[in-house]
Formats: C-alpha cells, structure tokens, sequence
C-alpha cells in the first residue's frame, strides 16, 4: 500500500476505452477476470499462467467513500504500478488520471489509491490500468468500477445495505448454486454503499469438498489450499481474503458498490481477545496476538479502509467514522482489538469493557462532534443479546444477568447515558454477527438500568454462512425483540435457510429513516420508520 497520498492529473482526450455504462461495469470487471469464474463442475481454485502483460484477476474494490474522495483497491499478478483514471460519464472522454503506488510483495501485490478532489453526489467511473514494473509499456486490460460520492446536499437522501458473515461454519463458495447469491441480490438494488459488519472471512473455518445436508443433498464447495487449514501465517491469512474475491458475485458486487467495512472475531480465530493463549491442537501457533496482527496486515492489504492505509508490516486502526453528507455519520467500532478476556462477565468495575476506555472517550467526543441527523452506530456485535463462550463465559457484552450492568455492561451504560444526557439525538444501532435477522426496542421502562434514552438495535446477516437460532435476550438495558426471523436448528445451510442483509433508506426531504430486513431473494421481511431529530423513539 501507498503511505503517501497520490497525485492527479486531468488529461484530455483519453485513450479511447470501450464504453460502457453502470450496469456493463459488471462485464468489464468479470472479463478482466474470467480466469476466476466458476463453472458447475469445477472444485479446485483456478491456476493462474502470467501472460505477457499484468492482469488484474480480483477485480476492483471502493471503501470509505465520502462526498470529495474515494480510496480504489486492486490487486496485480505480478510487480506493477497502479494506475486509475475517473470521468464523469461512462464514454471516458475526459478523464483524470490518479498515480498510485508499485505493488509488490511486501502487499501481496494489492494496493490502494486514494481519489480526491471529486464532485460531491455523482457517478464516478473509473478504471485501473496496471504497467508492469519492468516495462511500463505493457500495461494491462483497464478493470472498470464505478460509485456514487456522497451527497453535500441533504434532500439528495442515502440508501444504504448492510450485513456480514461470508464463507462460514463450512458453507463456502457452491458453484451448484452459483455462489454467493446475496452479492448480486444487494447489487441488484444499487446502494450507495454496503456496510460490512465483520466475519469479512472464516480464517479458523477450513472448508471440506463436500458436504452431505440432512436431507441427503450434497453441498460442495470450492476449495483452496489456505482454506483447507486454519490459517496461521500470513500467506495464509492473505489466502482467506482472497477466497470470497473467487466468487463472480462479489466481484461484481465490488465493481459497482462501495463498502465501507470492519472485522470480528473469525477473521483471526472464533471468539479471540488480546492477551489470549490458545489450547486449540489445530494451532502450532498458540499467541492469539501473533495471529491477530497477521490477520490485521492481511486485512488491511485487501480492503480499502482509510485508517489502515499503512507501509507494509505496520498497522492502522479499524475504528474510525465514515461521514456520508449532511445526513448520516456511520461509526465504525472495533468490539474485538481492545476487549478484555471474555469471563462471566460479572465485576462491578470494568473500564475495558469491549471497546477500551480510549476508544470509548473517542467515539464519546466523535457523537459530540456530529451534526448528521442520523448516527449510525456500526458493531461487530449486539448489545442485549446473549452470546456465550463455552459454558461459563460470553463472548458479546450481555451475561444473562438481568440485573444492573455488569462486565462489559458498564461501558454500554456509560455510553447510553452520555448519549442522553448530551441530548445526542438519531442514533441506531447496525450489527450482524449472530446469523439471523431481527429488531431489537430498547427503553428504559422495562430495563434494571434506565438512565438512557430509548434505542433500536437491527441485526443481520449471515451473508453467506450456517444460519443458527435467536438468542436469548438479556433485560438490563430492556430490550423487546419486535421482529425474528431464524432458523430452529443450528448451522443450517444457504440450502437449506434464507441468508440475510438490512436496508437503510434515508429520505432526504422528510429526514425520515426506514430499515428494512431482507432475505437474499430481496424480500421484506421486516420494515420499521425512524423520525429524525429525537433523543429517543
């Protein structure tokens, strides 16, 4: 990746591309890539022959987009320089070109740059030219993408899809039912941009040929080396990522919506925290911190994430606020980087929690700061819901105790109460994690802690994962699940159950905000109205 920010240029008349137009951005993106299409009967990952000139098999991604800039991913085959250029129209007859870094090993051949100084509220289309390293003359095929900056205007409105959980609990990539389906059903509805709640990938989930369902079905999955293994190293860390980016559906996801995108806990191993010390045979390597910053690097190299931007072998920080115009602020938390040790969750003095007190006094000061009407409060993980770690200990921050907060419950009490008593108003709460799909009313009326205003918290997912049951709730902060919809048993697969993803759809004229929970065939489920400019409702 780039440490430097890269420079632009305007250059007109381009070299002229072929045309294309939002919808043909998905071709462009999977021609540039069609070694990595998967037929109904191919289960081994594609082997790549370098031809004469680089090639960019991945595709393109766009993260943390805001109304004036953007940050491009891509990654090459070999030794190269990144090139994108942006035009406002699809014919690419005035363009901009944007220098971005060589990419090499030390990134695992991806990179990132970073577009600026683009107008607010409009198609950008762009493509990524790659110019070999040691002959800038051979370039590759342009790798074409597009996105929406945000709006600067509020009655522009935003309209945006969330969930997570992706090639989980041994249900990867099934060419017999053309992959990750819920890709294109999201892509079909054209979001502003996707808000990955974490499960990015399963590092500790390796993957088997086949699998027989209850019902005497076979699920087969596509399979690689690195997901075969828990991963360990750092190439095989690296090798997880690029898993989900074999599946034409996100690929072409990707070339078409922005994300803006955090992790939990398998993207290093199930149910981690600093300090850990694993007893888990499948791992030679015992230090979940080890892991856990192999993991980092190799998340950082294949997503476009702002704070993360960093020199290869050092680390950024995932916690960071998204502004999306003049309407919405997403705060990206971290539940997972400064956590103490999951426990029974029952001391009465517990200033770690799961955010840390330095993330905390951040995001405090970060809500003071904001002057969008909505904010989104985006975790890894659910509030009330009741997550354990094993049989005497939790995972998320409720413990069962219906009681005054306890454990983690104490950050989430002080928080709540900041938020009341600094009249912050518009805050919802978005997470995934659990693998189904709900609506949780929090007030203070049915709760043991009621210094705070009332909330909701909407959960979805899994994306592309085993589907499980509805947890139990934990009453301290009161929460009353509105709407569920999960399966009976455990680990069910996308066979055999929906998967899941939310919308948020803020209109600009009435400031109203609508949830609506999906299925992966785009039915409504579930749809709740929101109205701006209160403490709580």
């Amino acid at each position: 990746m780039s440490t430097n920010p890269p420079g632009a240029t305007a250059i007109t008349p381009a070299t002229p591309p072929s045309a294309f137009g939002r919808r043909s951005v998905l071709r462009g993106s999977i021609a540039a890539s069609a070694g990595l299409a998967l037929g109904g009967a191919g289960l081994a990952a594609p082997a790549f022959a370098l031809s004469g000139r680089p090639s960019a098999q991945w595709g393109v991604q766009v993260g943390d987009v805001t109304a004036r800039s953007g940050l491009v991913w891509v990654r090459s085959d070999r030794p190269a320089r990144m090139i994108v250029e942006t035009s406002a129209t699809e014919s690419f007859r005035r363009v901009r070109r944007h220098h971005g870094p060589l990419l090499g090993a030390g990134t695992d051949l991806t990179g990132t740059t970073l577009l600026r100084g683009l107008p607010a509220g409009e198609q950008i289309h762009y493509r990524v030219v790659l110019a070999d390293a040691d002959d800038p003359r051979r370039t590759s095929e342009p790798v074409l993408g597009t996105f929406r900056t945000a709006p600067e205007r509020r009655r522009d409105g935003v309209r945006f899809l969330w969930s997570g959980d992706i090639a989980g609990q041994g249900w990867g990539i099934n060419p017999d039912i053309g992959g990750f389906r819920a890709f294109e059903a999201m892509r079909r509805l054209d979001p502003d941009f996707f808000l990955c709640s974490g499960d990015t990938v399963y590092a500790d989930g390796p993957l088997q040929s086949s699998v027989t369902l209850p019902d005497g079905r076979i699920w087969r999955n596509l399979v690689t080396p690195e997901k075969a293994k828990v991963a360990e190293t750092l190439d095989e860390y690296r090798g997880n990522f690029r898993y989900n980016l074999l599946d034409r559906n996100v690929r072409a996801f990707n070339a078409q919506v922005p994300t803006v995108v955090q992790w939990d806990d398998h993207e290093v191993r199930n149910n981690w925290y600093p300090g850990q010390i694993l007893d888990d045979v499948r791992y030679a390597e015992k230090n979940v911190d080890v892991l856990a910053s192999r993991a980092s690097r190799a998340f950082a190299e294949y997503f476009p994430v702002s704070t993360m931007r960093a020199s290869a072998g050092t680390e950024g920080r995932m916690h960071r606020v998204v502004r999306y115009g003049p309407l919405l602020d997403v705060f990206v938390l971290d539940m997972r980087s400064y956590r103490n040790a999951n426990s029974a969750g029952r001391q009465a003095d517990d200033t770690t929690g799961i955010l840390g007190a330095e993330q905390l006094a951040w995001l405090k000061r970060e809500l003071s700061r904001s002057r969008a009407v909505w904010k989104v409060l985006a975790a890894d993980m659910p509030i009330g819901l009741v997550v354990p770690d094993g049989s005497a200990a939790f995972e998320a921050i409720a413990q069962g105790d219906p009681g005054a907060p306890l454990g983690r419950e104490l950050q989430i009490a002080e928080l709540l109460r900041f938020i009341k008593h600094r009249r912050i108003t518009g805050t919802v709460w978005l997470t995934a994690d659990v693998h189904y799909t709900s609506a949780q009313h929090y007030a203070p009326e049915r709760a043991a802690f009621q210094d705070f205003a009332p909330f909701w918290e909407f959960v979805s997912g899994p994306l592309a994962a085993g589907g499980f049951p509805a947890n139990k709730l934990d009453a301290t902060f009161g929460p009353e699940r509105v709407f569920v919809r999960a399966p009976e048993r455990a680990n069910v697969s996308p066979m055999e159950s929906p998967q899941y993803f939310g919308e948020v759809d803020i209109d600009g004229g009435s400031g109203e905000l609508t949830v609506r929970l999906r299925a992966d065939d785009e039915t409504v489920l579930f749809t709740k109205v929101l109205q701006p400019g209160l403490v709580g409702q």
